[in-house]
């Protein structure tokens, strides 16, 4: 028995001839033995991929207040904390183990859902050693081990393969393509991608037909699967738009609070209004005033309640600042096989001799219609049809089983839509196998690329029946059959322009032929099919594209999102997908072998223009998903397959398929679509930008309560007036009453034109320059609102109790109409819709009404923050201030909508 020592990588093994290759491994035809293999495994180690490190409970707990915004509370909880308002301090550190436990559950739910890459390695295998057949278990297989392969095998290792047998192999978890693999044990040139290095098996695919046998060239970490999760281990992921954009927020608040804090201390100290003691406990008061300590609280709610309602859709959001994400997205990078096509091959079009159908349907549902010049037709009407349809599963060994979803193939995926053929033909293809039973047949194989199939039926006519590729047939074939039944001389020139009339339509074209058989031969030979051939007809077969997809598409488009096609099919066919689904630009596609050759520069600069990219690596995913962010594109890609995880890794939203997605693909994204419908993609797109404006809306919402707020206190210091709030009081009021009113604003639904507005810039501000104006003008309005009923209520012989309790609720009311009017930035607010509000918003307003009167009027109340109850005559002129409010914003509303229409028409 050959020995030698394991060689795990020495590429490229489908170059080298399989006696090289069995030489390089120090092995031979017979295998390695028991001993050599022992020896082998100690070297190498076992034939599974490295478990990645697995974080502890507490280390996971602990990563979750890793965060800018739980900065913002734990810095709150320090200041609540310096007040000696210990019970405050206790809230808000709930609130921020409350977030940390959200956080916690949704990232145990998806790992509970998820399994590694390694599990996708076959658990045994059949080798040979000593020459002799077993099995061993898939971890102890080692370079040099001769593998067999037979149907429903996974691949355990990489393999160069030495001999095969009609072996056709699904790599589609690799390469994207949705036809099984023609396998052959022939070299192939250094530079083949992926999919088309048919002399190698790769691990983790699936064996769908023939045998074969091939000898280990890579086991574990050093195969093309381990590569991939080595690669998927190096991408970094990037923060999301909104983190970044929080983080940016949070540090220039916190440097202006602490600057005008300092100044405001000194200035007091300078001019000596108040003792050192009141003066800084005012400043602290201030710093209260300023930071809106509510804000991650509501980030978190309105993100987890964006979650949830994806989940209701068939989206399972792993990590939840994604579903805000999705609403800057401007490009989305799409798989095809699986995720833009169903996966499932579908005849597309029929040709005989002188007519060419077109046939409806999805995927293996045997449900369709036969097209003549765009009219259906019956196909009993066409005798020549049903001929080819009947030929075409008599020489096919595929079935088609109805499951609770649908229907399955068990076999090929192209026999398997020959079946459906039929089926949509009107045949009882079981009925039409069993009168014509089948007595011996070639299986397909790469080498004659046709299987022929001989059958007789029960009155002793023997029928041979091939199918293969057209140039093979045609080049066999001496007549043809006519549309009346009739045989003339085959017109191969006409024929080869339908071939190429069928594959310009991306379609894979399969022709089909047969010969009477003398009844008494029971054995086919090569010989039998070399005379006397009568072709029937060709069939072109194409993944088709999800009905849902294509409007999908049509509304991303609408919305400005790019998509864009990234698969590792041929380019003819991924461009008739494209174009079937209704992508920009299907003029030409950029192919693997083409990116190689652009520095990233010169690809950032073609990724803008063209939409379809074929026979690409993944490698070569990540390269464009790469490209295109450098080019400032927030990218969403989508896929299902092992050779999709860095990408998805890497994009700013990773979308995987729940169904037919591999668990590599669901690990490595934000977002995995439990039902496979690229459509549900364009309601998370909606979801996301709803998300977003619900938590524009709550900065708009906030930041004024504080900044008026923070206004009174200052102006208080500046001119030695006395607080009209105490530092206690808007604790209250940020803790309690803006919180409870800016969460409302969490379930308010899209607005409407939603989907039919750009995607933001990822770099845009949410503190815009309208969003600032808004900022500042009701601040002063608030500031306003509580100094003047403050000094009024002074005035009217109040004392400094009474007056604050009453700038306490001015506040709170002019809050409230707030609410109403932020509801809608630009439109008007007095309108049935707005001012009938929804049921989370009257809810957080008879909430907050109830606390409020709580607050004035409860004997406890008073002890905490010093409170006195108001007259009827004092609570209506509280009322009436936040009457005058809303009545100001509401024409503050139209004059900024008027300046904005006339500059938008000053600029065209």
């Amino acid at each position: 028995m050959a020995e030698g020592p394991p060689t795990q990588v020495r590429p490229p093994w489908h170059a080298l001839s399989s006696d090289e290759s069995l030489a390089e491994t120090g092995s031979c035809r017979e295998g390695l033995g028991h001993e050599d293999a022992g020896l082998r495994l100690r070297k190498t180690g076992p034939n599974r991929l490295p478990e990645p490190p697995r974080r502890g409970l507490l280390a996971r707990f602990l990563a979750h207040f890793h965060d800018p915004l739980i900065y913002v509370l734990l810095g709150a909880a320090t200041v609540t904390a310096l007040l000696e308002h210990l019970v405050d301090t206790a809230v808000i550190l709930a609130v921020v183990v409350a977030n940390t436990l959200i956080g916690m559950v949704q990232e145990g739910k998806a790992e509970r859902a998820l399994r590694a890459i390694r599990n996708m390695l076959a658990p045994e295998a059949t080798v040979l050693r000593d020459g002799q057949r077993c099995k061993v278990s898939g971890e102890r297989l080692v370079p040099g081990d001769v593998v067999i392969l037979e149907p429903g095998d996974r691949v355990p290792a990489d393999l160069r393969l030495l001999s095969t047998r009609g072996l056709r192999i699904d790599e589609a978890i690799l390469t994207g393509e949705s036809v099984t693999a023609e396998k052959t044990e022939t070299p192939v040139e250094d530079a083949a991608p992926l999919g088309d290095r048919t002399s190698m098996g790769y691990s983790g695919t699936l064996v769908a037909a023939g045998q074969g046998r091939g000898v280990v060239v890579a086991t574990g970490a050093q195969t093309e699967l381990g590569q991939i999760s080595r690669m998927l281990a190096e991408v970094e992921s990037v923060d999301t738009p909104l983190l970044r954009q929080m983080t940016v927020f949070s540090r220039w608040l916190t440097a202006f609070v602490l600057a005008a804090a300092a100044l405001l201390l000194a200035f007091g100290s300078l001019v000596g209004h108040l003792p050192f003691s009141e003066l800084f406990m005012a400043v602290v008061g201030l710093s209260v005033a300023a930071i809106p300590e509510g804000l991650p609280a509501i980030l978190s709610v309105t993100l987890a309640i964006g979650v949830q309602g994806m989940a209701a859709r068939k989206a399972i959001v792993r990590r939840m600042p994604a579903i805000e994400t999705l609403g800057a997205v401007s490009v989305i990078c799409s798989d095809k096989t699986g995720t833009l096509t169903r996966n499932e091959m579908m005849v597309a079009s029929v040709a005989t001799s002188a007519r060419l159908f077109e046939v409806t349907g999805e995927g293996y549902a045997p449900k369709g219609a036969f097209l003549l010049d765009g009219a259906e037709v019956e196909p009993a009407d066409h005798p020549l049809l049903t001929e080819l349809t009947a030929a075409s599963v008599l020489c096919n060994e595929a079935t088609l089983r109805p499951t609770t979803s649908g229907f399955s193939i068990e076999g090929d995926p192209m026999e398997g839509a020959l079946v459906t053929l039929a089926m949509k033909g009107g045949l009882d293809v079981e009925g039409l196998r069993r009168s014509t039973p089948e007595v011996d047949s070639i299986p397909f194989d790469a080498a004659h690329r046709f299987m022929a199939c001989l059958r007789h039926d029960h009155a002793g006519h023997a029928t041979l029946y091939l199918k293969g590729a057209p140039e093979q047939l045609l080049a066999l074939c001496v007549a043809e059959r006519g549309e009346r039944g009739e045989e003339t001389t085959l017109d191969a020139p006409r024929w080869r322009a339908r071939v190429e009339q069928i594959a310009a339509s991306g379609q894979r074209v399969l022709a089909i032929a047969e010969r009477p058989m003398p009844g008494t031969q029971r054995a086919l030979r090569f010989e039998d099919v070399e005379e006397g051939l009568v072709l029937l007809g060709l069939v072109g077969l194409l993944d088709p594209p999800r009905e849902e997809a294509i409007s999908a598409v049509a509304d991303c488009r609408a919305a400005g999102i790019q998509v864009k096609m990234i698969t590792g099919d041929h380019a003819a066919t991924a461009l008739a997908i494209g174009a079937r689904l209704g992508l920009a630009n299907v003029s030409t596609a950029l192919e693997g072998r083409e990116l190689d050759a652009l520095d990233p520069r010169q690809l950032a600069e073609r990724v803008r223009d063209v939409d379809v990219f074929a026979r690409t690596s993944p490698e070569h995913k990540l390269r464009l998903v790469e490209a295109l962010q450098s080019e400032g594109a927030v990218v969403a890609m989508t896929g299902d397959g092992v050779n999709d995880a860095p990408a998805l890794k890497r994009a700013d939203v990773g979308i995987a398929m729940g169904g037919k997605g591999t668990e590599a693909a669901k690990e490595a994204s934000e977002m995995v679509l439990a039902d496979d419908n690229f459509a549900t993609i364009a309601e998370a797109i909606r979801a996301g930008r709803t998300v977003y404006d619900n938590l524009r809306k709550a900065v708009v919402f906030l930041l004024p309560v504080n900044g008026g707020e923070a206004l009174s206190l200052v102006t208080a210091l500046l001119f030695g007036l006395t607080l009209p709030i105490s530092p206690l009081q808007i604790l209250w009021v940020n803790m309690v009453s803006s919180v409870v009113l800016a969460m409302s604003l969490a379930f308010e639904p899209p607005e409407p034109g939603v989907m039919r507005r750009r995607p933001r810039q990822p770099d845009e501000a949410m503190l815009s320059g309208f969003v600032l104006w808004r900022v500042a003008f009701v601040s002063v309005l608030f500031s306003a609102g509580i100094f003047g009923k403050f000094a009024l209520a002074e005035a009217q012989g109040a004392g400094h109790a009474e007056a604050r309790t009453i700038a306490v609720n001015t506040l709170v009311v002019m809050e409230i109409f707030y609410l109403f009017s932020v509801r809608f930035l630009h439109d008007p607010s007095l309108t049935l819709r707005g001012v009938l509000g929804t049921k989370p918003v009257l809810a957080a307003v008879s909430a907050v009404t109830v606390l409020q009167l709580t607050f004035t009027y409860a004997p406890f109340m008073e002890t905490f923050f010093d409170t006195r109850p108001l007259t009827l005559y004092q609570g209506v002129q509280v009322i009436a201030v936040g009457i005058v409010i809303m009545l100001v914003l509401e024409a503050e509303k139209r004059l900024t909508r008027r300046w904005l229409r006339s500059s938008e028409e000053g600029l065209t």
